[in-house]
């Protein structure tokens, strides 16, 4: 069985906008973390799509992934993901072509296929909503096609793109994203940290159909944790009703930024409300470095994954850092 410390752990990061500040508050806080998180060691730093989510401002996410990239020296920065569908793949390919010329060896590039936003957005963005799932395994092979060495008689070719060695990887929350990289042999990573409930099913998927390619000779599973570590488990438990008052207004269809902790949740939800809540977040370990190392290391035994991304969400950001640097300490002493 493993232990934490023989996996990787990395950042997921939305350039989160807390309430009273705006988006260039929230891109100097992503260049801070990425800057602890390259200290303390995490593996990588992946920013996520996301369209017209108030209090969310990873919208343009490759020119954010080259502000982040710019301001750090050796950890490796990417897509967490990239929503394929909603952009052309000769598009994404150029993008990340220029972000692995300007960065080699550093970027990484995560594909999904949700709109990351609602359905009139997804209009505006101009993408179909109801594609086929077909047509998602047609675009990756696209774009890995303009990464590719360029063939013989190819017209349309990525400049700058093709040739180069950018890892591929597929996102998903369920077991057609799961097939789809085991079939073409790419890692994968499942989005638990907000929709865990098909998480067993598709990890033991994914392996079962993994067949090894020129990228991959064997599965790799990296899964999203929410963690919040404070000295303490009640002042991770209060710190932590920042991200339940968030997902509460997002089962009741409402956004904005990221608000301050409150004493208690009783008469902020209702019973069903809770019970959403806290099913949306099972894939989380809150609370001291003790609590959070044993509830990490539950989900280690029952996934049995190869790396986990954490998501931490406070309103104060050094309480964000905080986390980080003891999940870090933790990881190293065990």
């Amino acid at each position: 069985m493993k232990r934490l410390s023989d996996i990787r752990f990395s950042v997921l990061d939305l350039a989160t906008i807390v309430r009273g500040g705006n988006a260039a508050d929230a891109f100097a806080r992503s260049a801070k973390l990425a800057q602890t998180a390259e200290r303390l060691g995490y593996t990588r730093f992946w920013l996520a799509e996301h369209h017209n989510l108030d209090g969310i401002a990873s919208a343009a996410t490759s020119v954010l992934i080259g502000h982040v990239a710019a301001q750090t020296k050796t950890i490796r920065v990417g897509s967490g993901g990239v929503m394929l569908p909603n952009h052309a793949p000769l598009i994404i390919a150029e993008q990340f072509g220029t972000l692995a010329s300007l960065f080699p060896g550093r970027i990484d590039l995560g594909l999904g296929r949700a709109p990351g936003t609602d359905g009139q957005t997804a209009r505006a963005l101009r993408r179909h909503l109801v594609g086929q799932e077909q047509e998602f395994a047609d675009e990756v092979a696209e774009l890995r096609g303009y990464l590719a060495p360029t063939r013989a008689g190819q017209h349309v070719r990525a400049i700058p793109g093709e040739g180069l060695d950018i890892p591929v990887w597929l996102l998903g929350s369920g077991s057609y994203g799961a097939q789809l990289a085991g079939q073409l042999g790419l890692p994968f990573a499942f989005a638990s940290h907000f929709a865990p409930d098909y998480l067993l099913r598709g990890i033991e998927l994914y392996r079962q159909t993994f067949r090894p390619s020129a990228q991959l000779a064997e599965p790799y599973v990296m899964m999203g944790v929410n963690v919040l570590a404070a000295p303490t488990d009640e002042e991770a438990d209060y710190l932590a009703t920042s991200l339940k008052r968030r997902w509460l207004r997002m089962i009741r269809d409402q956004r904005g930024p990221i608000d301050p902790p409150v004493e208690t949740m009783d008469g902020l939800w209702n019973e069903l409300e809770a019970a959403q809540v806290n099913a949306r977040l099972a894939a989380s370990a809150i609370g001291s470095p003790e609590t959070v190392a044993r509830q990490l290391q539950k989900l280690l035994d029952q996934t049995q994954v190869d790396e986990m991304i954490v998501v931490t969400d406070t309103f104060d950001f050094e309480h964000r850092l905080r986390s980080y640097e003891l999940l870090a300490g933790l990881v190293r002493a065990r």
